[in-house]
């Protein structure tokens, strides 16, 4: 039986995490990289995560995970946390962001067809139509008519960013289906640190707090704070309620409200261009989170 308070407060969920993660583009950008290596802004973020999630579970949860759950969340972690992570940002590093942002959003896409695959996701055109109408409107915000210039190494490791993202989603519907959010939050990162300590420790040790700018220290715990706990746990709690496909969609949403918090603060103007991409957001939305979405 469908709980529409949950689907609805899933849908809401969803879009606070995207409006999240719209604005950390911009306070990740100044912090990143110089104050902070990437590698070690990465291990900085999972520590955090760690830190939180492991106090709340301890205080308020308190849920034990089976033995033979723990090799799955492994590939979870690896996934969502480890190459997820580690692959966006060094493949950020030797490409363009144009060149990543559109690749990036091939993610939705990608959910979609292999959960069509390997799971039990609803084969809909209506569905597939909205998916690739909200991937043409991204794609317009995006790249706002400049070029697109080949960067193979750089957009090859955005692309394993976006395919192991995307098999993240599927993968962890499982364990959301019969653990806490929080008790699988607590898991992966714990499981990640594992694998990023290593090679995030030497950046992160050049860090000196004292001297960075108080406005740089804020946007650090923004970042740690909200994109990766707060964004994180949104997410995971959709999942359990919403079809991975319907999760990953709302990433179409993150340009779209990047671009309005941009003329909302006076760095961009609003186009022809950026009305139609709107256009097709919002349409391709209509026919992802429609009844077969739920």
């Amino acid at each position: 039986m469908i709980n529409m308070p949950k689907i609805l407060f899933s849908h809401l969920a969803l879009f606070c995490a995207n409006s999240i993660y719209a604005i950390n583009y911009i306070f990740a950008k100044d912090v990143m990289p110089h104050y902070l290596g990437p590698s070690g802004f990465i291990l900085l973020r999972v520590l955090g995560a760690c830190l939180v999630f492991s106090l709340i579970h301890h205080f308020f949860i308190k849920e034990t995970i089976q033995k033979k759950d723990i090799g799955y969340l492994i590939i979870c972690a690896l996934f969502g946390v480890v190459i997820n992570m580690l692959c966006f940002f060094k493949g950020l590093s030797i490409t363009t962001p144009i060149n990543a942002s559109l690749i990036m959003i091939t993610t939705p896409l990608l959910v979609y067809l292999i959960s069509c695959i390997f799971s039990k996701e609803e084969r809909s055109f209506k569905r597939l139509f909205g998916v690739v109408l909200g991937l043409l409107g991204a794609g317009i915000l995006v790249s706002n008519g400049s070029s697109l210039r080949i960067n193979n190494m750089g957009d090859f490791l955005v692309f394993l960013n976006a395919a192991s993202y995307a098999l993240y989603l599927i993968l962890i519907k499982k364990m959301m289906l019969k653990y806490h959010p929080i008790t699988v939050l607590k898991a992966i990162f714990l499981i990640g640190l594992v694998f990023i300590t290593p090679v995030g420790w030497q950046e992160l040790s050049l860090l000196s707090i004292h001297t960075i700018p108080i406005d740089i220290i804020l946007k650090i715990f923004f970042v740690v704070l909200f994109t990766t706990c707060g964004a994180y746990f949104l997410n995971i709690y959709a999942i359990s309620h919403l079809r991975a496909s319907t999760v990953a969609f709302y990433i179409y949403l993150q340009p779209l409200l990047a671009t309005i918090l941009s003329i909302a603060l006076g760095k961009d103007i609003l186009t022809t261009i950026k009305i139609l991409a709107a256009t097709c957001i919002f349409i391709g939305v209509y026919f992802v989170i429609r009844r077969q979405a739920f």
